[in-house]
């Protein structure tokens, strides 16, 4: 009955090249993008930075259909990432001050890939970006791994272009203060 509907209402050529061309460019939208936010992600400080970004294109593929505007979907995209990182960071935290023991970190826990890809001088200047409060590691990242503008960060943060120059300004001073410490 629902196909008779779709059938009679759009034919049957038209819903078959939407879904299509829906699929197709969701497809390229997912190999150009996929990398980047799982990268993004990571860099905000999620423990599963390829989850987050596939919840992210979940959450966009379900919503893509009433999206005005098919440009922004990496702007829809890089906001769900940052907001689906800071809330998992947010419950994470919870947890962790919850169950302390569970989740006791050592060296023997960071994996054997992860130590290798990151070198030497990076260490840190990621321990350094880690330290810092989520709003202001954000701004750092959006500004500078995205590269960003003021207007746009404020726009992903939900939050002024004033309180985005602020956060940076925070951020910055914390962290040579904190390199200059370890030098």
């Amino acid at each position: 009955m629902i196909e008779t509907f779709v059938h009679d209402r759009a034919g049957p050529a038209r819903t078959r090249g939407r879904t299509t061309v829906d699929e197709a460019s969701f497809t390229a939208l997912f190999n150009a993008h996929y990398g980047p936010l799982v990268r993004l992600a990571g860099l905000l400080g999620a423990d599963d930075p390829e989850d987050i970004a596939q919840d992210a294109f979940a959450r966009y593929y379900r919503k893509r259909r009433r999206l005005r505007d098919d440009a922004a979907a990496f702007a829809y995209l890089r906001s769900t990432v940052c907001n689906l990182t800071r809330n998992r960071r947010r419950h994470l935290g919870v947890v962790r001050r919850a169950l302390p023991v569970l989740f006791a970190r050592s060296d023997e826990d960071v994996p054997a890939d992860f130590t290798a890809l990151v070198r030497e001088e990076h260490r840190e200047l990621l321990a350094a970006l880690d330290a810092l409060p989520a709003k202001q590691r954000e701004v750092l990242v959006l500004r500078y791994w995205m590269d960003l503008s003021e207007r746009e960060i404020s726009k992903v943060m939900g939050i002024s272009a004033g309180t985005v120059k602020s956060h940076a300004h925070r951020a910055v001073a914390a962290l040579q203060g904190s390199l200059r410490e370890k030098a």
